[in-house]
C-alpha cells in the first residue's frame, strides 16, 4: 500500500501538468518526450446541413457524419534552465501547428516561468484544460465563440509557487489578439490577466476547490467609417471619417469554480465558469452565420463593426457510477451575444440587429466508458435552443441538436 501512494504522488504532478495545455509533459529533466491523442466520432444531427460547435458546421446536404475531431502529437524537452513544446493536429482537414512555445526559468526555482510562442491564451478554466482530459466532448459555445481554436502568438509571464503560496496561479499575457495561424493586423497588442486558486487537501483530502477570476483587455481595429452601438432593442449608426483605423475596445471578465468530492459512490464534480463584456463583431450575411457573427477576428474586418454587450456560462456536472468506470456528465451552456436586445426584437424593421444577435443555449447528456488507462468512449446527446425572432430563418426554433459517440486513445 506504501508503495501505491508513493507512485501516485509521482504521478499526480505529471497528470495535472498534463491538463494544462501551457506545459511540457512534466518539468522533470527529460530528452525529447512523445505524447498526444487521437479522437475519432460519428455524429447525427437534427436536421443537414446545420451550422454548429460541436465540432464544426455539416455539409449542406449531410445530417451525419464520420470525422477526426482532433488527432495531437505532442514532442517536449526539458533541461535545467529551459524547456520546449511543439505540438501538431491532424484531422481530415490537414495539418497545422497546435502549440510552438519555449518556456524559461531559474534552474534553482521554477516558480516564475516566461513563455513565448504560440501558446493557450491564459483565460479562465476551460481554455487552457486540455481536450484530452475534459469529459466533455467541446468547450461552451461561448468559449469558442470569443477564443476560437484557444491559442494566440505573444508572450507570458506565470508565477506558480512551490512552497507556502503553492495553491496561487497567477499569469499575465500580452498577445496579438488575432488567434491562431493569424497574422496581426494592427500594432495594438491585447493584454489577458489570470488569477487562480486551488486547494486539494480539503476534508481529508476527500474535497477539492479551485476557483478563479480573469480578465481581457484588447482591441478591434476598425477599417469603415461606420459602427453601430447598441441601444436599448437595437442598435444605433454612427458614421464619422475618424471611425477608420479607430481601434474599437474588446474587453472580457471571468469568473471560474470547481468542485470535486471524492465520496463512496464515486467522484462527484461540479465546474463552471462565467464570461462578460463588450465583443466587436459583425452583421450576419450571406458569407458569415449568424453563429459567428460575434466570433473573435482572425483579420481585419473590412464591414460595419457592431458593438454588443454580452454574457454567458457553462456548468458541467459529473458523477462517477458506483466507483466504476462509468461516468454519466450532465452539461448546459448559454452564449447571449447582445444582452441589451429580446430575441422578439430581433429583425424588426429599423433597429439592425441579425442573427448574430440571437441567444442559444445548450444542454447536454452523455456517459463515458474509461475502458482502460488510455482508451475512453463517449456518449453524448445536445439539445440546442434559441427563441423565435423576427427575422425570415429563426422565427422558430432551429432544428440543431447533435448526437456525438467518441473513441479517444491518449498516449
Amino acid at each position: 500500500m506504501r508503495i501505491f501512494f508513493i507512485c501516485l504522488l509521482t504521478i499526480l504532478p505529471l497528470f495535472v501538468l498534463a491538463q494544462n495545455n501551457n506545459a511540457p509533459s512534466s518539468y522533470d529533466i527529460h530528452d525529447i518526450k512523445i505524447t498526444g491523442y487521437l479522437q475519432t466520432q460519428f455524429q447525427v444531427a437534427q436536421s443537414p446541413g446545420i451550422f454548429s460547435w460541436s465540432g464544426g458546421d455539416f455539409s449542406q446536404n449531410s445530417a451525419s457524419r464520420f470525422m477526426l475531431r482532433r488527432g495531437r502529437l505532442k514532442v517536449d524537452r526539458v533541461d535545467k534552465f529551459s524547456s520546449v513544446v511543439f505540438q501538431l493536429d491532424g484531422t481530415q482537414d490537414g495539418l497545422r501547428i497546435m502549440d510552438a512555445f519555449i518556456q524559461f526559468h531559474s534552474p534553482e526555482d521554477k516558480s516564475l516561468l516566461v513563455t513565448a510562442g504560440l501558446f493557450n491564451r491564459p483565460f479562465g478554466y476551460s481554455i487552457v484544460y486540455s481536450s484530452g482530459y475534459r469529459d466533455f466532448p467541446e468547450r461552451a459555445r461561448v468559449f469558442q465563440t470569443l477564443m476560437p481554436r484557444e491559442r494566440d502568438l505573444g508572450a507570458m509571464i506565470s508565477y506558480r509557487p512551490k512552497k507556502m503560496l503553492h495553491f496561487v496561479t497567477a499569469e499575465l499575457a500580452v498577445v496579438n489578439g488575432s488567434g491562431l495561424n493569424a497574422k496581426d493586423y494592427d500594432s495594438n497588442k491585447d493584454i489577458i490577466g489570470n488569477l487562480n486558486f486551488k486547494f486539494d487537501s480539503l476534508a481529508n483530502k476527500k474535497f477539492h476547490l479551485g476557483f478563479g477570476g480573469s480578465i481581457y483587455k484588447g482591441t478591434v481595429r476598425s477599417n469603415t467609417d461606420t459602427y453601430l452601438k447598441p441601444i436599448e432593442n437595437g442598435f444605433a449608426s454612427v458614421t464619422d471619417a475618424n471611425n477608420v483605423g479607430y481601434n474599437f475596445r474588446r474587453d472580457y471578465y471571468g469568473a471560474n469554480l470547481q468542485l470535486e468530492y471524492n465520496n463512496s459512490f464515486g467522484t462527484t464534480s461540479l465546474k463552471s465558469e462565467y464570461i462578460q463584456g463588450k465583443q466587436p463583431g459583425v452583421a450576419s450575411s450571406s458569407s458569415i452565420s449568424g453563429l459567428a457573427a460575434s466570433q473573435s477576428f482572425a483579420a481585419q474586418p473590412t464591414t460595419n463593426l457592431y458593438l454588443r454587450n454580452f454574457n454567458g456560462y457553462f456548468i458541467w456536472f459529473t458523477q462517477q457510477i458506483a466507483s466504476t468506470k462509468l461516468t454519466a456528465i450532465v452539461g448546459y451552456d448559454v452564449y447571449d451575444p447582445n444582452t441589451d436586445v429580446d430575441e422578439s426584437e430581433i429583425g424588426k424593421t429599423g433597429n439592425n440587429t441579425t442573427a448574430g444577435d440571437i441567444k442559444f443555449s445548450t444542454l447536454g447528456y452523455g456517459i463515458t466508458y474509461a475502458l482502460n488507462g488510455r482508451l475512453k468512449l463517449t456518449i453524448y446527446n445536445e439539445h440546442v435552443h434559441n427563441d423565435g425572432t423576427q427575422l425570415a430563418n429563426y422565427q422558430n426554433d432551429i432544428k440543431d441538436n447533435v448526437f456525438t459517440t467518441r473513441l479517444q486513445y491518449r498516449w
